[in-house]
């Protein structure tokens, strides 16, 4: 799909990985449609970007609140031809500790943002995406969602995480062929270790640590590199019911 042509909605796009891919497409001419959740600092940002840009307070496990962000995109810029899924969570915890069990609701709740919340924009979104003509390609729309290499090398106190993320990779394929006939791919990106708020909340000694794990480059992912390859498989139309690691090569040790 050409990018300078869409209009894309991007879940978690006020911060970190998604505010990067709301920039990128900016950039190139797209329009976006941000839903995140109400923060006025979110908010604000978003509106310095211009006109191309608009703000939705909402969560993604609300179904409420993702048709209506559709809603706006659709009134304001005249459709949604891609949704990136940014949005999420993260939690530690081990199955026991100190004799005692994980709080069921750090599960429940990880899950629900997660895999339930990534879900529930895919379904939407998919849904307003089939009503619009396709392109001179038959596309529709695309749907990228956010995995991670937890996905596949879970650490220890990763359970929840791994498995809200293991259930994106699940999910991708079946999707994919569940959308093919109406023009709609979908893909997802497993990210390993970026720079991202949550990353400043480290130590600078922590973060080094973690540089020095991945193979090469022997730094932390940026942000940028994440919304290169977003923007990619939005232009790329073979690019369909696959996860992409992005992560240098790393694989996670059990600690």
């Amino acid at each position: 799909m050409e990018i300078s042509h869409l209009t894309a909605l991007v879940t978690g796009g006020a911060s970190g990985l998604g505010l990067a891919v709301t920039e990128n497409l900016i950039k190139k001419g797209a329009q976006v449609l941000v839903l995140d959740l109400p923060k006025p600092e979110s908010e604000d940002k978003i509106k310095q970007l211009g006109e191309k840009a608009a703000f939705f307070g909402g969560d993604v496990t609300q179904s409420e609140d993702i048709q209506n962000a559709i809603q706006l995109a659709q009134q304001k810029y005249g459709g949604i031809h891609a949704a990136i899924n940014c949005a999420g969570i993260v939690y530690g915890a081990k199955t026991v500790s100190r004799g005692e069990p994980c709080p069921l609701d750090i599960f429940n709740k990880t899950l629900q943002v997660n895999l339930v919340g990534t879900f529930n924009v895919c379904r939407l979104a998919a849904a307003a995406m089939a009503k619009q003509e396709p392109n001179a390609n038959g596309e529709r729309g695309v749907l990228i969602n956010t995995s991670s290499i937890a996905a596949y090398d879970g650490q220890m106190g990763q359970t929840a995480y791994s498995a809200s993320k293991g259930g994106i990779v699940a999910l991708t394929l079946p999707m994919a062929r569940d959308l093919a006939s109406l023009g709609i791919r979908v893909m997802s990106i497993a990210p390993g270790i970026f720079h991202t708020p949550m990353m400043d909340s480290l130590p600078e000694a922590a973060q080094k640590s973690l540089a020095e794990q991945v193979p090469f480059p022997k730094r932390l992912g940026q942000p940028e590199e994440f919304a290169q390859l977003a923007l990619h498989i939005i232009e790329n139309p073979m690019l369909n019911g696959e996860v992409i690691r992005l992560d240098g090569a790393l694989r996670m040790g059990s600690k």
